[in-house]
């Protein structure tokens, strides 16, 4: 095809912060894990797809298949849905407290 440019697993944006390697990214609906630290204004690269170990609401249980959703004020996932944006589904349970939980990126646009 003439037309494809990329699978899209990785994607360029503008960093909207200062972001650091491994960070929870949005910028508009794209969502991503930071590859490399970018300063607030300067291309970064986001994976949208695969499995991560994120930084996750600490005083929160969340279960294997619950969906997770960005807290992007923290930088941080929990199981609020209310105004914030899914990002995928948590592959293991996480207890409260702890600080990370592994979760599988939904890979599309969030709503």
């Amino acid at each position: 095809m003439k037309n494809f440019i990329m699978k899209g697993d990785t994607v360029s944006v503008t960093a909207p912060y200062t972001v650091t390697s491994g960070m929870l990214v949005l910028v508009g609906s794209i969502f991503g894990v930071a590859v490399n630290d970018a300063a607030n204004g300067a291309p970064a690269e986001l994976t949208t797809k695969g499995v991560f170990d994120v930084p996750k609401t600490s005083a929160l249980a969340i279960n294997a298949g619950d969906l997770v959703y960005l807290d992007d004020v923290n930088h941080v996932v929990n199981k609020t849905a209310a105004a914030q944006k899914l990002v995928g589904v948590a592959m293991e349970a996480a207890v409260n407290p702890s600080a990370i939980v592994r979760v599988r990126l939904n890979g599309a646009f969030t709503t």
